[in-house]
């Protein structure tokens, strides 16, 4: 059963399957009370999921994106929520991000070639159809010229870190990330901390950096897992945040959107931590922000 709240979600803005309308739609249907659009190194999604939320008001829209980068040779997402998505800095980061993962979807594309497996950077680009490029685009491509059967065997046999056809891009630190998103008014949370060989490391040098939370409430976590991600967040004084990591793609392996069972209370804490960080300037600015959705009261 949906627990209400979905702060890690995927629009075909990135590499999802469904515009942020539908998201936003699906998940009113639901009866969820709040979600956040977080795209791969984009907030393309955020407006349309605002607009589409006025036909909803018992549903909330955070603002937000999550950021890939680098740590230790691992690959550490951050996620940022409450973002002020016209930040002119903010906005540049992420399209050197974008232009960096075009890169890269070439070089893994010739990759693939050598391999054997030929698809085509236009037809990924038109998957992307105007969003972030990413590797389940890759993916779709090679789905449906017939190499795989399915998008696991995609990744396992080709696409995922290390393999044979996967290719690095530039990417900027996590406390670079965490910087960003701060300079940008939003908060910087840590995604999937346990998808990180040495993640209590990575949280405890990103609170040093602003880090407000990390995801407790995720998919796959196991009920210890989730006691142990807890008790850090309570130790570093850091928000317990989650969600579904939902692109729907695949049905059969990927949690449901708002099933990640996040507590209500989450977004409470984030809004108190919200508020002073992404309304910090005119009254002018603080009305934008709240007619559009950003920080409404409960």
């Amino acid at each position: 059963m949906p627990s209400g709240v979905d702060l890690h979600i995927h629009t075909t803005a990135s590499d999802g399957r469904f515009r942020p309308e539908e998201i936003v739609s699906r998940a009113a249907g639901l009866g969820l009370s709040t979600i956040a659009i977080t795209d791969h190194d984009t907030v393309g999604g955020v407006p349309g999921a605002l607009q589409a939320a006025n036909l909803h008001p018992g549903l909330r829209v955070i603002p937000g994106v999550e950021l890939s980068t680098d740590f230790a040779r691992a690959e550490v997402h951050i996620l940022g929520y409450f973002i002020d998505t016209e930040h002119g800095e903010f906005i540049a980061g992420l399209k050197r991000m974008r232009h960096s993962r075009d890169e890269r979807a070439r070089a893994m594309i010739e990759k693939l070639k050598e391999l054997g497996v030929h698809i085509e950077w236009t037809r990924v680009k038109e998957m992307a159809a105007g969003g972030s490029v990413g590797r389940p685009h890759l993916a779709r491509a090679m789905l449906e010229k017939g190499y795989i059967d399915s998008f696991t065997d995609a990744f396992n046999g080709y696409i995922e870190r290390g393999g044979p056809a996967y290719a690095e891009r530039e990417k900027v630190t996590p406390a670079e990330a965490v910087g960003l998103i701060l300079r940008a008014g939003g908060l910087a949370v840590l995604a999937h901390p346990l998808f990180i060989d040495d993640w209590q490391q990575v949280v405890v040098e990103l609170r040093g950096a602003g880090l407000a939370g990390i995801e407790v409430y995720y998919d796959g976590y196991t009920a210890p897992e989730r006691e142990r991600l807890r008790i850090v967040a309570e130790k570093y004084g850091l928000v317990a945040t989650g969600g579904s990591d939902f692109h729907g793609i695949d049905p059969a392996t990927e949690t449901g959107l708002g099933s990640a069972g996040v507590p209500p209370e989450v977004v409470d804490r984030l809004v108190a931590l919200a508020k002073p960080r992404a309304l910090p300037g005119t009254i002018e600015k603080r009305r934008k922000l709240e007619i559009r959705g950003m920080l409404k009261d409960e």
